[in-house]
């Protein structure tokens, strides 16, 4: 019963302190404006479009990272004793419940931030959003 209580209070403190790095996180934070109120320069703009695009690959390399763990798990649970199958899947569905909350409050977060930028631009006027590379997708290969 002790070791029950002991991994609700850590899985709870974990996601108290994964809810708190995102939402206290300078790369979702990102500020729009020069900290007295004036708009953003052309520049400035240009680099927090940079920054957002950013921020948002790398929640796709972590989203990425994290299937290939699971992937591993999935697979060390598959080729495990029966024995120890059962212990394997708990810790599996933990790992997964933990990941899609953290990813949860993550994707809020950038959300958030990606509204704010988009009000920023409609504030710069229509002629900036073309230049936004924060609304187009990842680079890809030309195919040929």
């Amino acid at each position: 019963m002790n070791s029950k209580t002991n991994n609700k209070v850590l899985i709870g403190t974990s996601l108290a302190l994964a809810l708190a790095l995102a939402v206290w996180s300078p790369a979702q934070a990102g500020s729009d404006d020069t900290g007295d109120g004036a708009a953003l320069t052309e520049s400035q703009m240009a680099e927090h479009c940079n920054a957002m695009k950013a921020a948002k690959l790398k929640l796709r390399e972590d989203v990425k990272s994290q299937d290939a763990q699971l992937s591993e798990q999935v697979a060390k649970m598959n080729l495990a004793p029966v024995d120890q199958k059962l212990g394997l899947m708990a810790a599996l569905l933990t790992t997964i419940v933990d990941q899609k909350i953290a990813m949860d409050v993550r994707r809020a977060a950038g959300d958030d931030g990606m509204m704010h930028h988009m009000a920023r631009h409609m504030q710069s006027g229509q002629s900036s959003m073309p230049c936004c590379s924060a609304t187009k997708g990842p680079e890809t290969p030309d195919v040929k």
